[in-house]
């Protein structure tokens, strides 16, 4: 399956191309049974309930695998495997992609999943990355209630990575349901085509699910799911400690050596596709101390990144000096900075700050301020003075794409997709989360977009790689490796069964041991 989507992602064939469902739902299937429940490391916001919301990151799928459904999604052993598109053709100029709705598919209050409501929740997403959508859709077509076609303005070898893997565009929500409540009401009561229907949320504690037993794929095998807020990381080990919870996310450091140690508890480490990186966003300045290729230089060489994945994630992480992890495609390995603080000091010192400076604030995720504290830390060894702002992550991630923070952030993201959905959201002009670009960056990237020539795609999203390392605009920290810790009753968590993403999916699949 992996060559077959890299026809989609890379060429424009001659032919018309139908992919077969892969997967097929399980008879006979037994009732759910009993409760799983996660100690989640973040507080949970009620814009992830919303699939037209997703913002570039990997959290809101935590909630979406469970409430939700797609035409198209990553499942195990296939990353773009069909769902409620049981299959799709694209026409041989690359500009129609034309959808076959799977039969008999309803959402949780009963209606039937429809053409409509495909094409409403295409149109609706406002998420990250809904300019290159809707730039490029030229119109969406339902000929019937069963088949959806798309019709392009121009060939984009990316269409289906965008649409169907590296945004919530293809994540079906019910038109007449979100039309009748509204978007705010929609968040109070989501109602979707996933394996489990919402119960309740309680906002800073939980949200409780229960399974949807006529889901199309499988009947699930818990009947309930309970995803529990407990953002302090002694917390969530002691609760998996006393059985309060069966699974805990980011368990790390010498908590994470306990869990290891402690009899019945299971320690499982999953390096997915999350990147961390420090962004300079004042770079483009000419009156900061960043806008010196120097000092952005000096921050690379000031970080200990081996003895901090040791110290945090017990070298589970993978140093791979770019915001694009290693298993995407149009990858490119950039060379890597040694940690050198006397060089640090010397390039402060050439740039004309031989006594350090004054860098503000450095804005990071409160689930990941674990990182961020040596990090700052190594930084203020190097002369480079900087103070930690942890924010909760739903903020975080709002006031990162608002632009509100200045100085450094602590950037990330677990998000599907390939190079150029990575470049797209982060780097280029006009990008969520850029708060400034560079010409020839942003030419080469509109140079590949509509490229249709896989060999010529990739040399360019290499050079503009090189160029983003080049030019020093940020200093990669790592590919993070995701520590949790499983309680006794688990026999599936869904951890790491789909690959590269982050928690436990599908939900459907996740099991408990039989008493």
């Amino acid at each position: 399956m992996r060559h077959v989507r890299g026809l989609f992602a890379s060429l424009l064939v001659p032919t018309t191309i139908v992919l077969a469902c892969a997967v097929a739902p399980a008879a006979g299937a037994d009732t759910p049974t009993g409760q799983m429940t996660w100690a989640v490391h973040v507080s949970l916001a009620p814009t992830w309930f919303d699939p037209a919301e997703t913002s570039g990151i990997i959290t809101p799928f935590m909630l979406i695998y469970a409430l939700h459904d797609a035409m198209v999604k990553p499942l195990p052993g296939n990353p773009m495997a069909p769902c409620l598109a049981e299959s799709w053709t694209v026409s041989p100029d690359g500009l129609v992609y034309e959808f076959a709705l799977r039969k008999g598919v309803k959402f949780h209050n009963g209606d039937a999943v429809t053409a409509e409501d495909v094409k409403f929740s295409l149109e609706r997403y406002r998420g990250a990355s809904a300019r290159p959508l809707r730039d490029s859709v030229a119109a969406i077509e339902t000929p019937d209630p069963s088949r959806v076609r798309i019709r392009l303005k121009r060939p984009w070898p990316d269409f289906m990575t965008f649409y169907l893997n590296a945004t919530g565009a293809a994540w079906i929500v019910p038109k007449k349901y979100v039309e009748r409540v509204g978007d705010e009401g929609f968040k109070k009561a989501p109602i979707g085509a996933g394996p489990y229907r919402f119960v309740s949320f309680t906002p800073g504690v939980e949200l409780v699910l229960e399974a949807f037993d006529q889901y199309w794929r499988k009947t699930p095998s818990v009947k309930r799911l309970v995803l529990r807020a407990i953002p302090d990381e002694a917390t969530r080990l002691a609760a998996l400690k006393r059985g309060e919870v069966d699974i805990a996310y980011a368990i790390r450091g010498a908590l994470a050596e306990e869990l290891r140690r402690t009899p019945g508890l299971t320690l499982k480490p999953n390096v997915g596709q999350a990147t961390f990186w420090v962004y300079f966003t004042e770079q483009w300045d000419p009156k900061s101390p960043w806008h010196d290729r120097r000092v952005r230089l000096a921050a690379n060489y000031a970080i200990d990144r081996a003895s901090i994945n040791q110290a945090e994630t017990l070298g589970f992480s993978k140093i791979t000096w770019s915001i694009i992890p290693s298993s995407f495609e149009y990858y490119w390995q950039p060379p890597g900075y040694g940690y050198d603080p006397v060089r640090a000091k010397r390039l402060l010192a050439e740039a004309g700050y031989p006594n350090g400076f004054d860098a503000g604030d450095y804005y990071v995720d409160a689930a990941i301020a674990n990182v961020g504290e040596p990090v700052v830390n190594y930084f203020n060894a190097s002369g480079i003075r900087v103070k930690l702002r942890p924010i909760e992550r739903a903020a975080f991630f709002r006031g990162y794409a608002e632009k509100k923070f200045k100085g450094l952030i602590q950037g990330g993201s677990g998000a599907f997709g390939n190079a150029a959905t990575r470049i797209e959201a982060f780097v280029v002009g006009g990008g969520t989360y850029s708060h400034g670009s560079y010409p020839d960056i942003d030419g080469l990237f509109q140079e590949q977009a509509g490229d249709q020539d896989p060999k010529r795609r990739e040399a360019t999203l290499h050079r503009i790689q090189q160029l983003i390392h080049d030019k020093v605009m940020i200093a990669p920290i790592w590919l993070n490796a995701g520590l949790s810790g499983l309680g006794p009753r688990v026999e599936e968590s869904g951890i790491g069964i789909i690959a590269g993403y982050a928690f436990s999916a599908p939900y459907e699949d996740v099991k408990l041991k039989s008493k």
